[in-house]
Formats: structure tokens, C-alpha cells, sequence
């Protein structure tokens, strides 16, 4: 087998997986340089970024790590460990945010690989959930998924979840009232197709306030046309710690995050965000167990389609292989 960065097939492939993950708003604030035949660099591209909701870059780098993981499963199912040296220089370029070199490894366990082939099957369902419970195996194997990568899952009770979601209100309601939020949002909801951005079509129901309170993406457009609907349901909600909040701990984070949903959608559990509180500047992240990154919803939705994505030759470029910089790199 040829090595996975020698050919255009292979690098097609690799970056195809990692261009599906997930980001916010689906900037997909990404790109990827092929350094030769040696390397494939992780990129954030500061042109996508968000500087409303996102000024420290935190959801940015968490995008990335999502697209990280994906890449390192890419190359862990074609028999390539992946040797990932993060920030390898900070100094000369501070968008480069991982550099990847693939090592040759036994092929890996049948869990790997359903991770993999859970990468085009993973979706964001901004639709309501109904009322059946993840069941306990699932969420345990979750949180085993987040553990897996350096950082925690937790799994809120009833109270907490209550408080969680009184948080998310009130900066669901605060976001609503920025006129700088909503411009930033009419940016990424555009009405016409292009390849990046939230289109109407996923945009779900419009909530009513009433019940859970997701994210509106049709907050910056018109309202005739969509469906309302109070969502209703209980959530069952799961909360992404770090120990630490700088960008290692993004990226770490980000690759936990994607490991969570790609876990969740192995057992055909729906998921979406509700990060309103983490949106709003100066808000507190800090719970008793470390730094929140992320609040996830789970649940049972309706089947949902994907979002765009831009295509592999807008993402990648290529050039000769970088000099090489003394630091070390971790087999994942």
C-alpha cells in the first residue's frame, strides 16, 4: 500500500474526512498545506473566524481538533499511525496548529473503524428530540470517548441540567439582543448555496422559547416559512471539560468532541450544541470538574441532511517540505 501522502488519492482522502467534522457555524475555519511527501499541516484560517461569540479563537480551535480527529482515523484505517507534533511553530506561524507525519501501524481495532465510517453519517440535528433515553451503555461509552483523548465528558442530572439550561436562556436571549451577533450570524445564513455556512434547510424549527432553548439560526433572516415548535422534551445533556483553557486545550478538546459525536452517531443518537453561554463574553466556563467547552445535546431526532462543504482543492495547498524544528511529536 502506498504510502497515504505520496499519492492524490490518498491525500484526497485524508483531507475529505477531515473537512467533514463539524465547526461553529460551519465556518470550517480551516486549512491544510502538504509539506512534500513527509507532512500534512493543520491550518486555522484567522479569515473565518468569528469575531463576535469567538474573539479568543476557542471555538476555532476546537473546529480544528474535530477536523484533527477525523484526519488521524483517515490515517488510522489505511495502516498509518499518526504522529501529530501541535504548534510546532508558534514563532514563524502561528496558524499552523499540527503538523502530521503517518507512520505504518497494524491495521486498527473494528471500533476504529466504525468510527471512520461514522464520519459522513455524523450530522447536527437542530430538529426537536423526542422522549427516549440514551441508554446507559451509550453514555458510558461516551464518556470513555472523551476520556480517550485527554479530556471529560460529564453527564449532568436532572437539577443540574435544569441549571445548565436557565444559562443557556439567558444568553440565548442576550445573543438575540446584540446587533453584532446577528450580523455575524447573517454572514454564515446565507440564502443562497455556496459551500460553507448554515443553509435554511438545517436551520430547524424555529423555538418558540418555551422549551429547550436551541440555538436560532433564523434569527438575522425572515421567520415566514419555518416551522415553530416549543421543543419540549427534557434534554439530556452532556458537558466537555478541559483541565486547562488555552489553545492546547481547544484543539484536545475539539478532537474529544468529535470522538463524543462520532460515538454517539455509531448508536444513532442525534446531537447539537447549545453553547449560547460560552458565546457571551466574560462569561464564567469554570465548573467544578475544569473548563467548559462545549454543551451537547442528546437525544432521538428525525433523520437530517448534511451541510455544505467547500470542496478539497479550495482547503489544500501544497509546497516543499518545511525545515524541520526540533519538537517532539505524539503517536495518536
Amino acid at each position: 500500500m502506498p504510502h497515504p501522502f505520496e499519492t492524490y488519492a490518498g491525500v484526497r482522502r485524508l483531507v475529505t474526512a477531515a473537512i467533514a467534522a463539524p465547526s461553529v457555524h460551519n465556518t470550517q475555519p480551516w486549512r491544510f498545506r502538504q509539506a512534500g511527501t513527509t507532512a500534512l499541516e493543520l491550518h486555522a484560517d484567522p479569515d473565518r473566524a468569528l469575531p463576535v461569540i469567538d474573539p479568543r479563537g476557542r471555538a476555532l480551535h476546537i473546529s480544528c481538533g474535530a477536523a484533527l480527529l477525523n484526519l488521524r482515523l483517515a490515517l488510522r484505517t489505511s495502516g498509518y499511525e499518526a504522529r501529530v507534533q501541535p504548534f510546532p511553530d508558534v514563532a514563524h506561524d502561528p496558524t499552523l496548529l499540527a503538523s502530521v507525519r503517518a507512520a505504518q501501524a497494524p491495521m486498527p481495532p473494528a471500533a476504529m473503524s466504525e468510527l471512520y465510517a461514522a464520519i459522513p453519517h455524523r450530522r447536527t440535528n437542530r430538529s426537536p428530540f423526542g422522549k427516549r433515553a440514551v441508554p446507559r451503555p451509550v453514555r458510558e461509552e461516551m464518556v470513555a470517548a472523551a476520556r480517550a483523548e485527554g479530556v471529560a465528558l460529564g453527564l449532568p442530572g436532572p437539577q443540574a441540567t435544569a441549571y445548565l439550561l436557565s444559562l443557556v436562556a439567558a444568553a440565548d436571549e442576550r445573543l438575540a439582543a446584540d446587533a453584532g451577533y446577528l450580523a455575524e450570524l447573517a454572514r454564515w445564513t446565507p440564502d443562497r448555496t455556496r459551500g460553507d455556512g448554515v443553509p435554511r434547510y438545517a436551520f430547524g424549527p424555529r423555538p418558540t422559547g418555551r422549551g429547550v432553548p436551541v440555538r436560532d439560526f433564523g434569527l438575522a433572516g425572515p421567520a415566514a416559512g419555518r416551522p415553530v415548535d416549543d421543543f419540549s422534551a427534557r434534554p439530556q445533556l452532556g458537558v466537555l471539560l478541559t483541565m486547562g483553557d488555552g489553545p492546547a486545550d481547544w484543539l484536545r478538546a475539539g478532537q474529544g468532541l468529535q470522538r463524543v459525536l462520532l460515538t454517539a452517531t455509531r448508536h444513532g443518537v442525534s446531537a447539537s450544541l447549545l453553547c449560547q453561554p460560552l458565546d457571551t463574553l466574560g462569561a464564567d466556563r469554570t465548573g467544578a470538574s475544569g473548563h467548559i467547552q462545549a454543551i451537547i445535546r442528546f437525544g432521538y431526532g428525525p433523520p437530517v441532511p448534511g451541510t455544505p462543504r467547500r470542496p478539497f482543492p479550495e482547503v489544500l495547498t501544497r509546497t516543499a517540505a518545511r525545515a524541520s524544528r526540533p519538537a517532539p511529536s505524539t503517536p495518536r
